[in-house]
């Protein structure tokens, strides 16, 4: 179960360590439940993908968790960054992250966005981008082609299938192509959480048969967007970054094009993530269900609620300690739904205990909420037996500060 956390996690006296930091350590100086991530992990993904293209652009899809450290390290090993809201945008100005380096997307782009970002290459999403991304001074453009493959994921996180709220039709795509030849290039995404490589090349060869399609017109840019799976169970089996990227550009049959774009996010965040949790109630429910309630739950981590995620957890003090049943593990929150794991094998956990979750680095505070007024929590990096805050913990004071009139 250790290889599910990040490469740094070791076992040291008992108790699992993170970037030579043990948790119990982190817990104290930062409080629960906080967020761990290792930046050691972050930088092994960051060269797997640039060894398996050298010559391609690799942009973080800053959606899977927006943090100035985080893309600042990922910066230094030469990435640039996805973004698609003037939010995202900002924090990769604020990591200094070149126009050069990045790729605006969206399906619904304000004028604010287009000409904010419009340095960088901008994927038309809309037959009516075109010429408002031409007014706002967009000089590169990419046309995302949806070209109706169904990817093996959750149907939320799908995007490359007819009816997506996500790029343009075939047809729409030549014509947009037809009024615009200078545009440079095309984009494919086709969902996350993927873990087939015959899909992954299938769905290129779909794009190259588009291509085809368009006459004389060739692509000088190529993105073929993200979407590889992490492991979030031991049992679960994930293509590597070498494998994903060599069955993506195994499935482009033309000429190869004068720049590649890969926009990889869970791949490169997800396992360096670990949140760490305190321990409350422990008890035993009807049926025979045990609970271990944490001081989290569903507004620090909605993916089990969203998507019928699944995860596991490990009693860090006691990490080499074998499980001596199955529980659940239920947050904090009035909701029954409020469960990051129903059946998890651990070591008898105890009120105060520390509970540590894996491979949660990616859509996780991304997606947070502060459902019932809870503050959301801190955010550690870890790296060769140090550690700092590089998001400091909500309070209540901050969920006031937005409230008028009282």
């Amino acid at each position: 179960m250790i290889d599910l956390f990040p490469v740094s996690a070791r076992v040291e006296g008992g108790e699992l360590a993170l970037g030579g930091v043990a948790t119990s350590a982190l817990a104290e100086e930062f409080g629960t439940p906080l967020v761990v991530y290792c930046e050691e992990t972050l930088r092994t993904q960051a060269r797997a993908y640039r060894a398996a293209a050298p010559a391609a652009l690799v942009a973080y899809g800053t959606k899977a968790f927006a943090n100035v450290a985080i893309l600042r390290v990922l910066a230094e090993e030469g990435l640039g960054a996805d973004v698609s809201t003037l939010g995202e945008i900002a924090f990769a100005r604020a990591a200094g992250i070149p126009d050069d380096r990045l790729v605006l997307h969206g399906n619904n782009k304000s004028d604010d966005e287009l000409s904010t970002a419009a340095g960088a290459l901008v994927v038309l999403d809309g037959p009516d981008e075109l010429e408002r991304a031409r007014a706002a001074g967009a000089a590169r453009l990419l046309v995302r082609v949806t070209p109706g493959v169904e990817a093996e994921t959750h149907a939320a996180i799908r995007t490359a299938h007819e009816g997506s709220k996500f790029g343009l039709t075939p047809d729409q795509a030549r014509e947009l192509i037809a009024r615009d030849p200078e545009i440079l290039g095309v984009h494919l995404h086709v969902g996350s959480q993927l873990r087939s490589l015959d899909e992954a090349r299938a769905a290129v060869e779909a794009l190259a048969a588009f291509v085809e399609s368009c006459g004389g017109w060739r692509p000088r840019v190529l993105d073929l967007g993200g979407g590889l799976a992490v492991r979030y169970l031991p049992e679960d089996r994930v293509p590597s970054v070498e494998e994903y990227v060599a069955a993506q550009l195994s499935g482009w049959s033309l000429e190869p094009p004068e720049q590649l774009v890969l926009e990889p996010g869970r791949s490169l965040v997800g396992r360096a993530g670990v949140t760490l949790y305190r321990v409350g109630a422990v008890k035993e429910a009807g049926g025979g269900v045990r609970y271990a309630a944490v001081d989290g739950g569903m507004s620090d981590n909605p993916r089990p609620q969203l998507y019928d995620a699944r995860v596991t957890a490990l009693v860090a003090g006691r990490a080499e300690e074998p499980p001596d049943g199955t529980y659940a593990v239920s947050g904090k929150h009035c909701e029954s739904g409020d469960v990051l794991a129903r059946e998890v094998p651990l070591a008898s956990p105890h009120p105060g205990d520390l509970l540590a979750v894996p491979a949660t680095g990616a859509y996780t505070l991304a997606m947070s909420s502060n459902y019932n007024g809870v503050p959301r929590p801190a955010v550690a990096l870890v790296s060769g037996g140090d550690a700092r805050l590089i998001r400091r913990r909500e309070t209540t004071e901050d969920l006031l500060e937005r409230e008028v009139g009282y």
